[in-house]
């Protein structure tokens, strides 16, 4: 067996390399009722033995006759329990058990709500199959020959069951539809191999900082501290993805997961599940549709608060409530917009010891600190950690209550006293120590780490680390966001790490990124496609994480920063803006300026988001997806569904192509009108990126101000992105609102715009200076 280093992510397809384990093959199903979508599925028994074949040795799955003793105790085939259900109109539920176990249904943390049943599907019965129809499409269950066949409304095939064991010339390149029992522990785990068309593409899985199109890489959902952008793990897997011919899976599980889409067999998309029972989700539609469907079962996101749309601005770390002030004073007096002020592991008296406490001399009066910041515009954010050192004043009450992760003898597993989530007593010790912090003033806590609770733990819950390991993450957010709410009345955490379901509780940013070119690349790609995985709201760390970054480069990132869900400047050494030059301070007061006029688009086109499961950080396939050339754009973006966005990603250059879907766009720097559906080489001006508005866009500004506290929400202004006579309709949410509100103006043949409703100014797009 592999050695794995201590929470290094697990590749969940090896036992289904060896060779001594054994191998059971889904074959047929058995009593299947139609109605019910109950029968049993009949697994026959197989192992691996060797031939040769042209000068040859290889291995091949064969079908086996008999087992060990006594016999007649044990099923040579066995038969489990089978079940497919409908949701709506476009989900469907199939479910498969190894073992005797019938199913039950029981409370998940990832699906928040009771499972709805659908009406809307017909059935047929065939000879050797059973047809299942609803207005998007089918689902073909052969019940002869155990297959399982996706369609959409047309009769296309989206995709369908593999099961090819004992052909030798395939020499089981991928393993058939089954599972396998592991001879070492005798723990079962499941293999569902589903086809790859030949211009197939796939997105999701979380936060993944590796090219957007996951076809041909091999992906381990296995919470990690990634310490990168630019690598293969992630700290916010998820269970979940969507291919362009129109379909989608969600993997009900905690337990580690490897997606092979494609790297070791070009025909099979195989998931390795770590778990002993399959329970997935299908999904019927185009990439929106199927976010909607996705994000109506697990959650979707809170709306965070209008402050959290401000910049964020911090470093590793301030480590006194003079500094503190002092970044505050001088953020105002350079007139640098910003709405937070956050500390990191600097307020204790013991670094990154994190013990909830001020340290007393340097911090002698947090609470006036922060309603001195909050009176100016700032809130202030505090970083913490669920990890406890032995030399953290915490570790023995810790211990001594049993409030951590234990292992077989009631010790902490490794070194740390890493809290126990599942437990209900430390969930009460550690929301009590945080209740603290916000009556103390704090708006917001960082919700650090989270990768490594252990495998080898025990847990209050009674299951075992496979299935706890992802789900801590999950815990974690649940715990704080929970308590931001019932103490402040608003759902908003920082949060690195996340499994399926993180999503209901904002805001998560990109972890410890590069500084680098690739560092930006990459991380762009992660929080696209963390943004096809459910989540609406995303982050990173303008600039990368640690080093300092060259000016170019961090002028670069705070284009793509600033226009982001949700702006950071954070990392070491220092990143203020006042450390570089003043031609450096001027683009970067520029683009905070920027940013905070859009905020009331940026914060309607949240509003809009988070009520349909969409990002507000969009990859281009979102709104376009019948457009073949966006499906390979991940260098450029949608905020919202008005404004594209192309960074400049490489230094050295004013310049890139941009790809336009679809109608007519605005360069918002030079006011040109460009055509749509073709490539275009563009110059970036006073800005070092390139931004476009949608033709026919009525877009939403706000008057400078230096905090979204001191926005002028009865001065906004009306800025139509047109050239034709007649009426243009827009949107606009204000955090006064219960609902998004309709605006609309119409312009006359000189160009000039005039208030067709509402009380906003208005201009024509020739007149706007961002």
């Amino acid at each position: 067996m592999k050695k794995y280093l201590l929470n290094q992510p697990l590749d969940m397809s090896e036992g289904f390399r060896d060779t001594d384990n054994e191998f059971f093959v889904a074959h047929d199903v058995l009593s299947f009722d139609p109605d019910s979508g109950k029968g049993k599925l009949k697994w026959l028994f197989h192992k691996y033995v060797s031939d040769w074949f042209f000068n040859k040795i290889d291995k091949h799955l064969e079908l086996q006759t008999e087992r060990g003793a006594p016999f007649q105790d044990y099923e040579l085939h066995p038969t489990t329990d089978f079940a497919v259900s409908f949701l709506t109109a476009r989900t469907l539920r199939l479910r498969m058990q190894t073992g005797k176990q019938p199913f039950t249904e029981r409370d998940s943390l990832m699906i928040p709500g009771k499972l709805p049943q659908s009406d809307s599907w017909t059935t047929t019965r065939e000879e050797e199959k059973v047809i299942y129809k609803s207005p998007f499409g089918s689902l073909e269950i052969n019940t002869t020959h155990f297959s399982i066949r996706l369609k959409d409304q047309s009769e296309r095939i989206l995709t369908e069951t593999l099961s090819t064991p004992g052909l030798k010339a395939m020499h089981s390149k991928y393993p058939p539809f089954c599972f396998m029992r592991d001879t070492a522990d005798y723990t079962k785990k499941i293999a569902a191999s589903y086809s790859l068309l030949a211009d197939e593409k796939i997105y999701g899985c979380g936060e993944s900082f590796t090219s957007l199109n996951k076809r041909g890489q091999k992906l381990n959902l296995f919470a990690a501290d990634a310490q990168s952008a630019a690598s293969p793990q992630m700290y916010k897997p998820i269970p979940f993805f969507f291919s362009n011919r129109g379909y989608g899976m969600f993997v009900h599980t905690s337990a580690p997961l490897t997606f092979d889409f494609g790297n070791t067999h070009q025909g099979a998309n195989t998931i390795y599940s770590g778990d002993d029972t399959l329970d997935l989700f299908l999904f019927i539609g185009n990439p929106a549709d199927i976010l909607y469907e996705y994000t109506s079962l697990t959650g979707r996101a809170a709306m965070p608060p209008l402050w959290s749309f401000g910049l964020w601005m911090g470093c590793l770390t301030y480590t006194s409530q003079s500094e503190v002030m002092e970044v505050a004073t001088k953020m105002r007096e350079m007139d640098f917009p910003c709405d937070v002020i956050h500390i990191d592991a600097g307020w204790f008296d013991n670094g990154t010891n994190c013990d909830f406490e001020f340290n007393k001399e340097k911090f002698p009066a947090p609470a006036e600190m922060m309603s001195s910041l909050k009176a100016q515009g700032f809130r202030t954010s505090l970083w913490q950690i669920p990890y406890f050192r032995p030399g953290n004043t915490l570790f023995p009450e810790i211990i001594s209550k049993g409030l951590h992760i234990k292992d077989a003898k009631g010790d902490p597993p490794t070194e740390d006293a890493i809290l126990d989530f599942s437990n209900a007593q430390t969930i009460e010790w550690y929301q009590n120590k945080l209740r603290a912090l916000y009556q103390l003033g704090a708006s917001n806590i960082k919700v650090d780490f989270g990768e490594a609770a252990p495998l080898n733990g025990h847990y209050s819950s009674g299951a075992d680390g496979l299935t706890e390991h992802n789900l801590y993450p999950l815990r974690y957010n649940k715990i704080v966001s929970d308590l931001a709410a019932e103490t402040t009345g608003e759902r908003i955490i920082w949060a690195r790490s996340a499994w399926a379901g993180s999503q209901r509780y904002p805001i998560h940013w990109g972890g410890d990124a590069e500084v680098s070119d690739a560092g930006m690349a990459g991380t762009l790609r992660g929080g696209l496609s963390l943004g096809l995985s459910g989540f609406t709201f995303w982050s990173h760390d303008i600039g990368g994480f640690s080093e300092s970054p060259v000016e170019g480069l961090f002028a670069r990132w705070a284009f793509f920063g600033l226009l982001s869900s949700h702006s950071r400047v954070h990392g070491f050494p220092p990143r203020e803006p006042w450390h570089f030059s003043p031609q450096f301070q001027q683009q970067f007061r520029k683009i905070s300026e920027l940013r905070y006029r859009l905020i009331p688009y940026i914060y309607t086109q949240a509003r809009l988001c988070a009520d349909t499961g969409l990002p507000l950080l969009k990859a281009l396939l979102l709104n376009y997806p019948e457009d073949p050339t966006v499906w390979t754009i991940e260098d450029a973006y949608l905020l919202g569904n008005d404004l594209l966005i192309a960074p400049l990603m490489e230094s050295e250059t004013s310049e890139r192509k941009v790809y336009l879907p679809e109608g007519r766009w605005i360069d918002l720097q030079t006011k040109h009108i460009l055509e749509g559906s073709k490539w275009h080489t563009i110059q970036s001006h006073h800005l070092p990126g390139i931004i476009f508005v949608k033709y026919g866009t009525l877009l939403p500004i706000a008057e400078k101000c230096q905090s979204t506290q001191f926005m002028n929400w009865h001065h906004i202004t009306l800025v139509a992105f047109s050239d034709d006579a007649g009426e243009i309709k827009g949107q606009l949410y204000t955090p006064e609102s219960d609902e998004i509100s309709e605006t609309k103006v119409s312009i006359s043949k000189e160009l000039t715009c005039a208030t067709a409703s509402g009380k906003y100014n208005t201009m024509h797009y020739t007149g706007i200076d961002l």
